[in-house]
């Protein structure tokens, strides 16, 4: 059975359990997952027993050769049509449809046009398969945080000051490129001196001087797969405060990824590192959460915060990021990529970690 076979095994038994007899998957991050086929319009018809991709006639040839799984359904403008066929040849009574993914709109039409007794919600199922990767994924994701760890070490290179981090972000994008990446997976955030107070600060024209405090956060693309990294690193020897606050993120860090394992609760490895932030008196200044999933997006499933109530499990991918902000003086975030692993977390980004001073 092929990966993606294993995938539709999977899901069909979620199906079975919710009493469903066919589900719509339009979402291409869902489809390029249970399928394979990467192009930018296709609809998957998954019942019980059959498996079919709808697409038109720019994808036909594409999806016969990326999705052998599936039979290939070409629609030339009304993919209801072809869809109506499917149900009535499948004796489709209970449809479901991405109602995380699908506009209003969309609903509308699909509801109206589609010949079903009903035609309910999915919720996050296919999501929920997601956020635990096989091996496949893995060694993707793995593969794209060795482009961003290489990306970090050559743009160490670079930094200096009179260099705007505009240019920063994009020789780090050049550069993830020629490793290999299909481009960044977010828009680069590059963050120097008191912007680095902003934890979503993207970069702008401002250039590097001395002294500054420098925040890199950036991913690579690589076969669909996401890698996130954040870094902070000084032109020149930094200040009392910043280096305190540095150490103190450092250790978060640590802990975070310590705390990171098979059966807890999100919102758990999330408090390890906060509580040790806050005891450090910079509660108030660690506002997001301490981390997320890497998968096919860039945020998905599970959500590490004070919200996360998800149980971690084996395979999970997640990022662990805490951060220490303050205004009109920078801030320090240290980011890696971790798989769930029984009691003890693989850390996959290995960039260093110990204080850089440029």
């Amino acid at each position: 059975m092929t990966v993606y076979g294993k995938r539709l095994e999977n899901l069909r038994s979620r199906m079975a359990s919710a009493n469903i007899d066919a589900v719509l998957v339009t979402k291409r991050v869902n489809y390029m997952y249970l399928s394979g086929f990467t192009g930018t319009a296709a609809i998957l018809f998954i019942s019980r027993e059959r498996a079919a991709l709808l697409t038109d006639f720019r994808y036909v040839e594409q999806a016969a050769m990326q999705a052998p799984d599936y039979e290939t359904v070409r629609y030339v403008t009304d993919q209801y049509g072809e869809i109506n066929r499917l149900v009535e040849s499948e004796g489709i009574k209970r449809l479901a449809f991405e109602d995380c993914h699908l506009s209003y709109k969309q609903y509308t039409q699909y509801s109206e046009k589609l010949k079903v007794d009903e035609f309910v919600p999915l919720g996050g199922m296919i999501e929920e398969l997601r956020s635990v990767k096989d091996e496949t994924e893995i060694s993707l994701i793995r593969k794209a945080v060795d482009i961003a760890d290489e990306a970090f070490s050559h743009i160490l290179g670079v930094i200096r000051p009179g260099i705007t981090e505009l240019d920063i972000a994009d020789e780090l994008e050049r550069h993830m490129k020629r490793l290999g990446a299909e481009g960044p997976s977010f828009e680069t955030i590059v963050a120097s001196g008191k912007r680095a107070s902003m934890p979503h600060g993207v970069a702008s024209e401002k250039k590097i001087e001395y002294g500054d405090v420098v925040t890199l956060d950036f991913g690579a693309v690589y076969k669909g797969y996401c890698s996130d990294i954040t870094r902070t690193v000084f032109v020149g020897k930094p200040g009392e405060e910043l280096e305190k606050i540095y150490r103190i993120v450092l250790e978060a860090n640590r802990r975070g990824l310590e705390a990171v394992r098979n059966g807890i609760l999100a919102k758990e490895a999330d408090s390890a590192a906060r509580e040790f932030i806050k005891e450090a008196g910079y509660g108030d200044n660690f506002g997001h959460g301490l981390g997320h999933g890497v998968g096919l997006e860039i945020h998905e499933d599970p959500t590490l915060s004070f919200r996360g109530d998800i149980v971690l499990k084996d395979g999970m991918v997640v990022t662990v990021e805490p951060g220490i902000y303050v205004a009109d003086l920078g801030g320090v975030r240290i980011e890696d990529v971790a798989v769930v692993n029984g009691d003890n977390a693989l850390v996959l980004t290995k960039s260093p970690k110990e204080m850089i001073i440029l």
